[in-house]
């Protein structure tokens, strides 16, 4: 047999921990630049996913990158991939 890869086609999402209060979950707030139609200008939007932190590494403030995973309760359909910078 050929051995062949597999790619992933989850989503990635990197955003700013705004609560960690949660056991095992953490609140990450993604902004994303979105071009306003008439006037052409960008407009920052912001957007709270709920993410599984398997081992509560997480603080409030750190820049996480999470991934899509499947559904864990009700809110919460992401996965914490990678710290990619503590909070001071």
């Amino acid at each position: 047999m050929a051995e062949t890869t597999h790619e992933s086609n989850r989503r990635t999402l990197t955003g700013v921990v705004v609560s960690d209060k949660g056991d095992k979950t953490i609140v990450v707030s993604v902004a994303t630049l979105v071009k306003h139609p008439l006037f052409k200008k960008y407009i920052r939007r912001r957007k709270k996913f709920m993410a599984h932190d398997p081992n509560n590494d997480c603080g409030i403030g750190d820049t996480v990158t999470i991934v899509e995973h499947r559904p864990m309760s009700a809110r919460k359909r992401w996965h914490l991939s990678k710290i990619v910078e503590k909070a001071v």
